[in-house]
């Protein structure tokens, strides 16, 4: 089996160890919890290469000041070779000095692992159900649902890497009134097929060019058959293909991005199976669910035609809510907060944890979701971890213009429009360059920029600028890398080993944290630093990657290059995005 330890990893065994050891010989007592012990980079480079909280989280329960439980530790940990110090900094900090050979040990873990490097046991194959997207099937994926896909896919990717099973899941919201209104506009374009003239679209109806295809399959299925029959008779059957034929379509724009889901969950089947009528029957069986009347709403007067009415409500307020949550409406139908208390119930059947992606306008409905969530928790006696992640929509631009769109007048950018115009690449890594609770503007000029204020075009050139410096080495030089000559290599080459290094420990905070953004942000670093290191060579030529008298060195810096082209296609893959060799 291979060993994944990575150098983060096995110096927080080493900690582990010494506080085991302090543990064994008194200083510390017996269950002393090591959970809030963490190793990260000192803020600045030059205190150390390490740096641990051990004596200041530890030194109250060990009835100590830091300072003193920092030197015991210390001396444990100098007892490993390859820690030349262990320094004591403020109040009790420990900055660890390591020996230049333990940062190329881990370019030679880089390249060993190469495609598992930063893969990690953390999730400890645990299931997450991650639902995004989610779109109603009234038309083709358009901007506004483009942030949330490429979050939610590239999350998913992130936690995979983390170690969790992940199940990628969209909700087919097919049970609405908008999908009956979906089939009356094939049904209007059913018609235009069969050649009537049907003039303006309809107020109300989807004006979309998009609906000409179904509308032109149906009448070479049909024929006339329902061009005059009454809309009972009719509407089922249009409904269901129309659906049928949009998710084609969604399932098509979402593949240009790279996205394909596991699951397709359809809130018309979940009725059909009765699921809502079975999540009733059990929340009233645990107390959760009774036949109350709704105050009035607040702040204003009522509607005239409003009236007290008993309706099933659902105890959201035991779990956080403003309010007590009708699950029906008064004409016994469901509400779509009690089609979605049961849609939950049934993710969470098959999973530990659940994640939903949604649109920052659905942040009013957050906090009765989590509450049924919780209640169900509750009542199966085993906590359901459930995060609901809030995407912010994205300002389209041209040349610092806005682009308008408008879906109701069939008028807007698709996904195909943007992959066509600036590829797949670009869009996802753009969408993940900002948190996606924080606007953001996505200006069609400003992301095919060559230069370093774009990050995608920046990240994909230091791995082209990687592969091609390899490349001219073999072809010219007739070198390829090498970990011969690696303790020639110097501060400036160590301090590029430090950033790869941090790629585990990015994996898995920005998994804990549920944000894959951070791994955008920390590839930008990296970029960084190698393009930096690159410029060196401009006004110092040794320290060039290939240099013609020094073939030993040339094959040592080629392995760097080479383990840091490794960790930026790890990092790019879980974005989704391709790492060119050329540009």
């Amino acid at each position: 089996m291979t060993d994944m330890t990575t150098l983060y990893a096995a110096y927080a065994g080493t900690i582990q160890n010494a506080l085991d050891a302090l543990v064994a010989d008194g200083t510390l007592p017996e269950g002393t919890s090591f959970a809030n012990v963490t190793l990260e980079p000192p803020r600045d480079p030059s205190h150390g290469d390490l740096a641990t909280n051990a004596a200041m989280v530890l030194a109250k329960p060990a009835k100590t000041n830091p300072r003193a439980l920092a030197e015991a530790i210390a001396a444990k940990l100098e007892a490993d070779p390859t820690i030349v110090s262990a320094e004591i900094a403020g109040p009790g900090f420990l900055n660890l000095r390591l020996d230049p050979s333990a940062w190329l040990g881990e370019l030679e873990t880089i390249i060993r692992l190469g495609d598992d490097y930063g893969r990690s046991t953390m999730g400890a194959g645990t299931t997450v159900n991650v639902e995004y997207v989610s779109a109603n099937p009234t038309g083709p994926m358009h901007m506004g649902h483009c942030r949330g896909a490429v979050v939610g896919d590239a999350l998913s990717s992130l936690l995979e890497l983390a170690g969790h099973n992940v199940t990628r899941e969209y909700y087919i919201n097919d049970a609405g009134g908008q999908v009956d209104t979906l089939a009356r506009s094939a049904h209007l374009r059913y018609r235009e097929a069969l050649g009537e003239d049907i003039g303006e679209i309809p107020e109300g109806y989807y004006p979309g060019d998009y609906l000409k295809p179904i509308g032109e399959y149906l009448a070479q299925e049909l024929g006339d058959k329902h061009l005059d029959t009454p809309e009972e008779e009719w509407l089922p059957y249009f409904r269901a293909e129309a659906v049928e034929k949009m998710m084609d379509l969604i399932k098509s724009d979402l593949a240009l991005l790279g996205i394909h889901h596991d699951v397709f969950a359809s809130e018309a089947a979940l009725h059909a199976a009765g699921k809502p009528d079975e999540a009733e029957k059990w929340l009233r069986e645990h107390g959760l669910v009774y036949d109350g009347v709704l105050e009035a709403p607040k702040g204003k007067a009522p509607p005239e035609d409003w009236e007290p009415v008993e309706l099933p409500l659902f105890r959201s307020t035991q779990f956080g809510d403003d309010q007590d949550r009708p699950i029906k409406k008064s004409d016994g139908k469901w509400t779509y907060f009690g089609a979605d208390l049961a849609y939950h119930m049934q993710k969470a059947a098959d999973a530990d944890e659940l994640i939903d992606i949604w649109g920052a306008d659905h942040a009013g409905t957050v906090k009765r979701i989590k509450a049924a969530v919780a209640a169900l928790s509750q009542g199966q006696g085993n906590p359901i971890p459930f995060d609901v992640k809030l995407v912010q929509m994205v300002q389209l631009m041209r040349g610092g213009e806005p682009v308008k769109m408008s879906k109701r007048s069939g008028n807007f950018i698709t996904i195909a429009d943007m992959v066509e115009e600036v590829g797949k690449d670009v869009v996802r890594f753009t969408m993940l360059t900002r948190k996606p609770e924080a606007q953001m503007e996505f200006d069609f000029a400003k992301v095919v920029e060559a230069s370093k204020d774009n990050p995608v075009w920046y990240v994909q050139y230091a791995h082209a600028r990687i592969q091609s410096t390899i490349r001219k080495a073999a072809d010219e030089e007739g070198v390829t890398p090498s970990l011969d000559a690696l303790g020639q290599l110097g501060q400036e080459e160590l301090a590029l080993i430090r950033r790869a290094a941090q790629f585990p420990r990015e994996v898995e905070a920005a998994a804990k944290a549920r944000e894959p953004h951070r791994i955008a942000f920390y590839l930008y670093d990296l970029a960084t630093d190698l393009n930096s290191f690159y410029s060196l060579g401009n006004t110092e030529p040794e320290k060039r990657f290939i240099l013609k008298h020094d073939k030993g060195l040339t094959a040592a810096r080629l392995f760097l290059a080479s383990a840091i082209g490794q960790v930026l296609r790890n990092g790019l893959r879980v974005l989704g995005v391709e790492a060119v060799d050329r540009m």
